[in-house]
């Protein structure tokens, strides 16, 4: 009974995972259909590098009038379908401000590159960091990986990192180094420390 029971209880898991998905991913395109698009109409929109809905209801108009094959009475038709899954109203002061609120500043390692950015790099937001050969981009985002998992009252997270190493530049024992070598506070006051195997209490 228990070995039947385990496959269905993974499939009804697999299909909670997918639906949590499609509420709070982007939404593919071809879920238009359901809106009244025709499927031909669809597969003109992703010939044309609009695989979402996302992607469809925030592309001007005058764009979509571009694709071939689509009319003018087919685009408002795509649109107004598109703007019932993605909504496109505009965002109150208060809200803005309420978002402001959720923001974190992790600290990049340095007080005076954190006094540069007023504060640090925040989350909610995508930091570009540019310069020439060997200026310290690569030590800046190993450090990052190591500071976003601070307490935030230390100028973390509290989180976790994702490298996507794009050049083949990620040293994991240079992760290390920097976890062990850069306190944040005197060894006296601190009460966590960042060790390899991650964030833990300093008492223990």
């Amino acid at each position: 009974m228990e070995q039947q029971r385990n496959p269905k209880m993974a499939q009804q898991q697999q299909q909670q995972e997918e639906l949590d998905e499609m509420q709070h991913g982007p939404f593919p395109v071809e879920q238009l259909q359901a809106l009244g698009i025709a499927a031909l109409d669809v597969k003109k929109l992703k010939d044309a590098g609009l695989c979402t809905v996302e992607s469809v209801a925030y592309t001007p108009r005058k764009d979509l009038l571009q694709i071939k094959g689509i009319s003018e009475a087919k685009v408002d038709k795509i649109m107004e379908a598109a703007s019932k899954l993605v909504p496109l109203g505009f965002t109150s002061a208060s809200q803005l401000h309420a978002q402001r609120l959720e923001i974190i500043q992790i600290t990049s390692g340095s007080s005076e590159l954190d006094k540069i950015l007023e504060g640090g790099i925040e989350t909610g937001s995508i930091t570009e960091i540019y310069g020439e050969f060997r200026s310290g981009k690569t030590q800046l985002c190993h450090t990052l990986c190591v500071t976003c998992q601070l307490p935030l009252d230390q100028g973390g997270g509290e989180g976790k990192a994702m490298y996507i190493d794009a050049e083949g530049t990620f040293r994991p024992q240079r992760l290390l180094q920097i976890a062990e070598s850069s306190p944040c506070l005197a060894e006296a006051e601190a009460r966590f420390q960042i060790s390899p195997g991650g964030v833990a209490d300093v008492k223990d």
